[in-house]
């Protein structure tokens, strides 16, 4: 698939390229961010940063298997650190797992965490993924302990299922994670196939 961009009231969402290897650089330096999300490198080097924009970014978009969106910043005054003058806020993946199955991941940078972009992109991506990927399913998941991930998630609609544990594996250690799921019938949207929920 090509990449597509989606708005919303304050954020544009777009893929990421080399332009912007030193925005995910500088943002990828947190320590919080290095100690929970488990595909950050610790130390976090350019060349990670370099292999992100420039092969894993296009190469999931090519083959459809995950579809990365950089959160920028809409309307800014031009100065800003991304191409066109738009300040990079976090990022956004979502992974398919299986049929009608994707997860989503997201982070935000130090400076721009607790003003609900990272919810907001989450609302457009899921809206984007339930209408054109015809997911019926999208899934959330961190690390016991990330309650910033779990906040957003929440806030966004999704429902905490439960804990799995030795549910992730964070620099070659397995840790128990939250796991969550967010509906097209969450969202008000139609799914792709019937869903036919258990009786309690």
């Amino acid at each position: 698939m090509e990449p597509v961009t989606l708005t919303t009231d304050r954020l544009l969402l777009r893929t990421v390229g080399p332009d912007d290897t030193e925005a995910v650089y500088r943002a990828a330096q947190d320590p919080v961010m290095q100690r929970w999300i488990s595909q950050f490198p610790s130390p976090y080097l350019r060349e990670h940063a370099e292999a992100f924009t420039g092969q894993m970014v296009p190469d999931g978009w090519a083959g459809d298997s995950m579809y990365t969106f950089g959160l920028f910043l809409r309307g800014e005054a031009p100065g800003g650190e991304g191409p066109g003058g738009a300040e990079l806020t976090g990022m956004l993946g979502i992974t398919m797992r299986a049929l009608g199955v994707g997860e989503v991941g997201f982070w935000a940078v130090r400076e721009h965490r607790g003003r609900g972009y990272v919810c907001e992109a989450t609302l457009a991506a899921a809206r984007w993924a339930f209408t054109a990927l015809s997911v019926d399913r999208l899934e959330w998941r961190a690390e016991v302990g990330n309650v910033a991930s779990r906040a957003v998630a929440e806030r966004a609609g999704f429902t905490v299922e439960g804990t799995l544990r030795s549910g992730v594996n964070n620099k070659g250690v397995r840790r128990d994670c939250w796991v969550g799921s967010l509906l097209p019938s969450d969202l008000g949207l139609p799914s792709t196939a019937p869903y036919l929920p258990a009786r309690t």
